[in-house]
C-alpha cells in the first residue's frame, strides 16, 4: 500500500489528511482517506470528526473524501443563515391567550365572550377532493433539467430505458420519460401500465390519463424479467466481492498500524535506554 500524508488546509492548523492506495488484491487502485489530529488520533469518518471537533467547526459544506469545503454548499448554507436571520428579526406571533378586548369609543375596556363550540361551526369536508387532488397536465416536464451529484459534484450518469418504452405529448424526452416513471412508481400504489388509450398519440391534451407516466402502453416479458434478474445477481456478485476485498483490506491495514505502533514504541524505549 502506497501512503501520502499532507497538512490539510481546510481544518485547523496541525490537522492531517493520510490517503492510502492499495497496489494489489481486488480493491487495487482504491483508495481510503483518514484524518489525524495534531495529537495524533486518527479519524475514519466525516462522522467521527464532526463529534470530536464539536461546535468549534462547521463540516457540514467539508468534503471528507477531497479534503476540502464544497463552494457550493458553503454558498447554500450561507444564504440559509441569511434567510434565517431575516426572518428572526421579523415580528413573531402573538402567544397571549388572553380573551380579545373590544376597541369602542368608550374610556372603559369591555370584554367579549369567544365561543367556539357553537352548533353551526362545523367544516365539512369533501372526501375525494381529499383523496383526489388535482394535477397540472404534463406536469412531469418540470423535472426535466434536473440532474443529480454525487458528493465531489461530478455528474452522475442516467440509467438507459429499454427500447420498449415511448414516451407521449409534447416534448417527452428520454430524461422527462424516467423522471416521470420514478415520479409515478414513489407516487402511486396503482401498477405502472402507460397510457392504454390509442387516442392518446393523436390528441394527448384530451386523452392522457394522468394518473398512468408520459409513455405508451407497454408490456413486461418473460425475458425481460429473466434478463433483470441475471443483471441483479451480476450486481451482486460484484457488491459480494468488493465487500469482501475490502474487508480484508481494512483488516491488513490494521495489522500494519499495530506492527507500526510496536516499531515506534520500542524505538521510544531504546531512545531512553541510551
Amino acid at each position: 500500500m502506497e501512503r501520502k500524508r499532507w497538512e490539510c488546509s481546510a481544518l485547523p492548523k496541525g490537522w492531517k489528511r493520510e490517503e492510502v492506495t492499495r497496489k494489489s488484491g481486488l480493491s487495487a487502485g482504491k483508495s481510503d482517506v483518514y484524518y489525524f489530529s495534531p495529537a495524533g488520533k486518527k479519524f475514519r469518518s466525516k462522522p467521527q470528526l464532526a463529534r470530536y471537533l464539536g461546535n468549534s467547526m462547521d463540516l457540514s459544506s467539508f468534503d471528507f473524501r477531497t479534503g476540502k469545503m464544497l463552494m457550493s454548499k458553503l454558498n447554500k448554507n450561507r444564504q440559509r443563515v441569511r434567510y434565517d436571520n431575516n426572518n428572526q428579526t421579523k415580528g413573531k406571533p402573538d402567544l397571549n391567550t388572553s380573551l380579545p378586548v373590544r376597541q369602542t369609543a368608550s374610556i372603559f375596556k369591555q370584554p367579549v365572550t369567544k365561543v367556539t363550540n357553537h352548533p353551526s361551526n362545523k367544516v365539512k369536508t369533501d372526501p375525494q377532493k381529499a383523496i383526489d387532488q388535482p394535477r397540472q397536465l404534463f406536469w412531469e416536464k418540470k423535472l426535466s433539467g434536473l440532474n443529480a451529484f454525487d458528493i465531489a459534484e461530478e455528474l452522475v450518469k442516467t440509467m438507459d430505458l429499454p427500447k420498449g418504452l415511448q414516451g407521449v405529448g409534447p416534448g417527452c424526452t428520454d430524461k422527462t420519460l424516467l423522471s416521470a416513471i420514478a415520479s409515478a412508481l414513489h407516487t402511486s400504489a396503482a401498477p405502472i401500465t402507460g397510457q392504454l388509450s390509442a387516442a392518446v398519440e393523436k390528441n394527448p391534451g384530451v386523452w392522457l390519463n394522468t394518473s398512468q407516466p408520459l409513455c405508451k402502453a407497454f408490456i413486461v416479458t418473460d425475458e425481460d424479467i429473466r434478463k433483470q434478474e441475471e443483471l441483479v445477481y451480476s450486481v451482486r456478485k460484484k457488491l459480494e466481492e468488493a465487500l469482501m476485498a475490502d474487508m480484508l483490506a481494512h483488516v491488513e491495514e490494521a495489522s500494519n498500524d499495530g506492527d507500526t505502533l510496536k516499531e515506534e514504541g520500542s524505538g521510544n524505549d531504546d531512545m531512553e535506554t541510551v
